[in-house]
């Protein structure tokens, strides 16, 4: 969760944000989160700043995440609480597990999105591919979330994709735009919509890319199964 919500900015500033976050909270960050309370949290950060996060923001996620495995027991199980079977992708379960991380405080509203207000939300549904899927690329470790419910990561690349692939013709990359590149994923893998994020995102899709360069990457995707 950490990771995931400061992945915005230059690649190796996030990493070092991250890296100074985690060193923080020690070998365990969740041993970190239930020990710790709320007032002593992000003791050691100093004058933390990751382009608009400051070290109060990060104090606030990691109360509210400890919040979350005091009255749920886990991030996993307060994501689930909020998931309704008859629900088509993981969008309102987003909404109260954001909900219930930022609490009555909105300090880190920029960590944690407003999910309900209509953005994409790349971040906290990057956090959830991670979490979910279990493949080479994504570690796994969550329970009761089917893959088939996520939604894309969008960000410029895949924003991108999606127009060359005909999924969206939407000029804004809102959360409109990430629901129908998802569903045109879906026709492609309904069991697994967003396995195709980490071959089109990690490689920039410039502004003069060809549909062919796109199908190419989802073909090397199938054929790695992944």
């Amino acid at each position: 969760m950490i990771a995931s919500s400061l992945a915005y900015g230059r690649v190796e500033q996030i990493l070092t944000s991250v890296r100074k976050v985690l060193d923080v909270m020690g070998e365990s960050p969740a041993a970190y989160l239930k020990a710790t309370a709320p007032s002593r949290m992000g003791r050691g950060l100093g004058h933390f700043k990751h382009r608009f996060t400051s070290t109060d923001d990060m104090k606030q996620l990691m109360a509210g995440m400890k919040r979350i495995i005091a009255e749920h027991g886990s991030m996993n199980a307060c994501f689930v609480t909020h998931l309704d079977s008859d629900d088509d992708t993981v969008l309102q379960a987003a909404c109260g597990f954001a909900d219930e991380i930022k609490g009555h405080v909105g300090s880190c509203d920029f960590l944690v999105p407003e999910v309900g207000k209509g953005s994409a939300c790349k971040r906290l549904n990057l956090f959830l591919r991670w979490m979910v899927r279990e493949d080479d690329v994504d570690p796994g470790g969550w329970t009761g979330v089917p893959a088939a419910k996520l939604i894309v990561p969008l960000d410029t690349h895949m924003f991108k994709a999606g127009h060359l692939l005909g999924f969206t013709v939407r000029k804004a990359a809102d959360m409109k735009a990430a629901l129908e590149i998802t569903r045109g994923f879906t026709r492609m893998t309904p069991e697994d919509p967003v396995r195709y994020d980490f071959a089109l995102t990690r490689q920039p899709i410039r502004s003069d890319a060809s549909m062919d360069e796109v199908v190419l990457a989802l073909m090397k995707t199938n054929a790695g199964g992944r």
